[in-house]
């Protein structure tokens, strides 16, 4: 067979295929058992010998679901009169009388269950035993207010909650058929160390630690008992109290870190056992043990340390935390456990690196947050109060944690802390002018550096060809363990049961669903006679990008934002400036040339912008003022179409660039117009050049020809010429030119594409000018012009032609003979012209049928010119 995948692609496909088939045969299995059971069951015939049954009512609600809430609602009534007699008719009768009414009570509605159990009424036995569990309690509050009034109320509690759970948990192990008492006697527990502590005089730290004692007994509930009640129950209780205990913990550890250390290391201890011993909850309780534990060993290191190294203390807990997952040891560990441990390990140092990224944003914004003019010699003073300089210690020792780890996400964090610790050193040492400046381009220069040549960050990483070869062949191995045998002589039955109506609905039965897809039809499968079925092509897998792709674009990133910092910071003094501009230049050119993808094409752009500021630099540095500077600016879109014409793949971005400098050479210009010309016309050569290169022809050429047809206007204006001539024949002349050009490669051109733009950029606004001339030799040369246009268009038969000198010798033949009509109606008397216009149409109507011919003619000989 010819196979186009790998054998391990086609092997988990296979795989994949025969499960679907194994699906689809259990549906199968399932239709065919419904449709025997359809078959033969018996039908009751309905007609008129048969009376139809009637149909019973809906009920609202079950039997049990209403013996429910009976039972609730009863034992709720009989608790609520148990406690108003308790408290309110308690007075009114004697010592024995109410000894007597208690014991009575409370026997009975601890017995009746055992007999209630004997007869099946389970639910009936569980409301009088909740019954007989809150008289247990008036019992023992009613003996509080009779016979041990001078007891203490939180000790007499702690012992009663004691008893009364050790009585409870008793009485449910007797009856183990109700489900209440054991997590009652599990919630009466709760309370019986902590009241004890209270009841006592201890403190906070007492009371936090008795809360432990018992979240700890609760986590052995858990682990150790078998009733799901009871073990919720406990759950609950030992979240509560352990969280409140942790709270404590962690407030005594910023207070009284000699105090809260050993609770919160006692409480890991048990959270970590409890990981250990219970997968389903290992990584949230390896969690929360990872938080107390840096908590407390870096509070005491807090108590010993100067205030400067109190969180790099809690960093590096958090670290050693972290790293239980790569240690020796840590192997030994389950892996919910470990990926706790490190879980809260990262977010401890997360939260130290946030207390580190001051310093960071300080050295990369500063600079950009300009305050002092350019050139002035003074510095910006730093916007961060006093910080400790430990912070660049929590960076470059997490960057060093995370270069050691052989993974990708770890080797681009190391590399991001490692940008951010060069950003911050300035700041947190206060460094001078000209070391920061130094420290910021050297940052500039190993990030791009690292932009170009990632290969040693990437040494120990997987390679991403080998995890996916190894994924697969997990993949494959685990879909052919886990792959049952289908029978292949099992077939979907047909016959008399395809015509058989679902009793449940009265409707017929959907046909089978559709089959599997795969190629599993190759290989034998009942759904290969299928007609209109082609197996799927295997879907694409996006491949996965390589480390050392990712690790350079992540340095050149930073790169980029450390070298906009010292630009921006070299712009207080001059000399720095040059420095800096030809030190990025050169970096960004090395990144141009030995780099790829988008990282070559924005060095090349960025080295543009440098080449840019040189420019300006330059310029002011000579004193040149701002027209000038324009002219000089030029020499970078020079610059720009070289290069477009040596490097094609960065072509058309530094291209683009140079036109956007090119741009800012106009706007520097603008004041003057003789310069601006200047700009023009130089830009216009600049575009000639670029369009003897055939693919940049087309628009470098109109580019060119709008450049200098701006320049001669520009210059005419500055000479104060207002003669629209001057402006309009150095378009109409090339345009003529080249469409004339155009209509010999090809006769079938349009004379309106060819010579109407041209035509029109002359006779149009010469005509205006002639209309508010009043001198008659615009008009004579105009009228003398457009009728030989008119001439050559009927002689050519050119349609533009024809109508447009035909419109405007009429249009200029009318504005010299206005003044004489003017005169003449002027003379006439008053009712001549409307008597002219009446003989006018009475002509016109009765010769209309001809004139629509000869309309229609005239049309017909127009369209069919050019």
């Amino acid at each position: 067979m010819d196979n186009s995948l790998p054998p391990a692609d086609e092997l988990v496909l296979v795989d994949r295929e025969l499960a679907q088939l194994e699906v689809r045969r259990n549906q199968l299995l399932t239709r065919r058992a419904w449709l025997v059971q359809v078959l033969y069951q018996p039908v009751r015939p309905v007609g008129p010998s048969w009376p139809s049954a009637p149909v019973a009512p809906v009920a609202d609600s079950t039997p049990r679901s209403a013996q429910n809430v009976l039972l609730t609602l009863g034992g709720t009534l009989l608790t609520i009169a148990a406690v108003a007699f308790t408290l309110v008719s308690w007075g009114s009768m004697g010592i024995g009388g109410r000894a007597a009414v208690l014991c009575a009570v409370t026997g009975a509605a601890l017995a009746a269950p055992v007999a209630l159990l004997r007869r099946g009424l389970g639910s009936t036995a569980e409301s009088v035993a909740v019954l007989g569990l809150v008289l247990t309690v008036l019992d023992a509050y009613a003996l509080h207010r009779v016979a041990l009034v001078d007891t203490d109320g939180l000790g007499y509690a702690a012992v009663a909650s004691a008893v009364l759970a050790g009585a409870w948990a008793a009485y449910g192990t007797a009856l183990s058929r109700l489900r209440v008492p054991l997590p009652a006697a599990v919630v009466a527990a709760q309370l019986s160390l902590p009241l004890g502590v209270l009841a006592a005089g201890g403190g906070p730290t007492a009371f936090a630690w008795a809360a432990l004692v018992t979240a700890a007994a609760d986590g052995a509930a858990v682990l150790w008992t078998r009733p799901l009640p009871v073990r919720v129950t406990a759950g609950v209780g030992a979240a509560v109290l352990g969280g409140w205990a942790f709270l404590t913990g962690g407030w005594l550890s910023f207070s009284s870190p000699w105090s809260g250390a050993p609770l919160l290391l006692a409480g890991a201890a048990v959270c970590l056992y409890v990981a250990w011993r219970t997968p389903a909850v290992a990584v949230a309780a390896s969690v929360v043990a990872g938080l107390a534990a840096p908590a407390a060993v870096g509070g005491l290191l807090r108590s010993v340390l100067p205030g400067d190294w109190e969180v790099p203390g809690y960093v590096l807990c958090a670290l050693v935390l972290a790293s239980v997952g790569r240690a020796g040891a840590g192997a030994r560990l389950p892996r919910g456990v470990r990926a706790g441990l490190a879980g809260a390990g990262a977010a401890v140092t997360a939260l130290g690196l946030t207390w580190a990224l001051p310093p960071v944003v300080t050295g990369a914004l500063v600079p950009l947050a300009r305050t002092t003019d350019v050139w002035s010699g003074e510095h910006a003073g730093p916007v961060l109060g006093p910080h400790p300089a430990t912070a660049v210690l929590v960076l470059a020792v997490v960057a060093a944690v995370l270069a050691s780890v052989p993974r990708l996400w770890a080797r681009c964090g190391a590399l991001v802390l490692g940008w951010a610790l060069l950003t911050a050193l300035p700041v947190s040492l206060g460094l001078p002018y000209a070391a920061t400046l130094a420290l910021q381009l050297l940052t500039t220069a190993a990030a791009l550096w690292i932009a170009v040549r990632p290969a040693p960050l990437t040494r120990g990483l997987p390679r991403p060809e080998a995890a996916r070869d190894a994924r697969t062949a997990a993949a494959g191995a685990a879909g052919s363990a886990a792959q049952p045998t289908a029978d292949p002589t099992d077939r979907p039955s047909a016959g008399p049961a395809a015509s058989v109506t679902d009793p449940a609905s009265g409707s017929v039965p959907p046909p089978p669903s559709a089959p599997p897809r795969g190629p599993a039809a190759g290989f034998g499968a009942p759904w290969s006679g299928w007609s209109g079925w082609t197996p799927p092509k295997p879907r694409p897998q996006v491949p996965a990008a390589e480390p050392g792709t990712v690790l350079g674009r992540v340095a050149y990133a930073g790169g980029l934002l450390s070298a906009t910092g010292a630009v921006a910071l070299a712009l207080d003094v001059r000399e720095a400036t040059f420095v800096v501009l030809g030190v990025v230049l050169g970096l960004l050119a090395g990144v141009a040339v030995l780099g790829t993808g988008a990282r070559r094409v924005v060095s090349a752009c960025g080295a543009g912008l440098a080449a840019t500021g040189l420019v300006l630099a330059g310029a002011a540095a000579g004193g040149l003022e701002g027209h000038w500077a324009g002219v000089v600016l030029l020499l970078v879109p020079a610059a720009t179409a070289v290069v477009g014409a040596k490097a094609r793949p960065v072509a058309l971005p530094v291209e683009i660039t140079g036109a956007a400098v090119g741009l800012c050479a106009l706007g520097l210009a603008g004041s003057r117009p003789a310069f601006l010309a200047l700009v023009l016309a130089l830009g216009g050569v600049i575009a000639a050049a670029t369009a003897v290169r055939p693919e940049r022809r087309r628009f470098a050429s109109w580019a060119a020809a709008g450049l200098f047809l701006l320049a001669a206007w520009v210059r005419l204006g500055a000479w104060g010429v207002t003669t629209p001539e001057a402006y309009t024949l150095p378009v109409t002349v090339p345009a003529l030119v080249v469409g004339f050009l155009r209509r010999r490669r090809d006769p079938e051109a349009s004379s309106w594409a060819a010579y109407g733009p041209g035509l029109a950029a002359t006779l149009l606004p010469s005509l205006g000018a002639a209309w508010t001339d009043p001198e008659w030799v615009r008009p004579l040369v105009l009228g003398v012009a457009a009728l030989v246009v008119t001439l050559l268009g009927a002689r050519f038969r050119l349609q533009a032609l024809l109508l447009l000198g035909g419109t405007v010798l009429a249009l200029d033949g009318l504005h010299e003979l206005a003044p004489y009509v003017v005169q003449v109606v002027g003379a006439l008397p008053r009712w001549l012209p409307p008597a002219l216009a009446g003989l006018l149409l009475l002509a016109v109507g009765a010769t209309y049928e001809q004139r629509l011919r000869d309309a229609r003619r005239l049309r017909e000989r127009l369209a069919r010119m050019r």
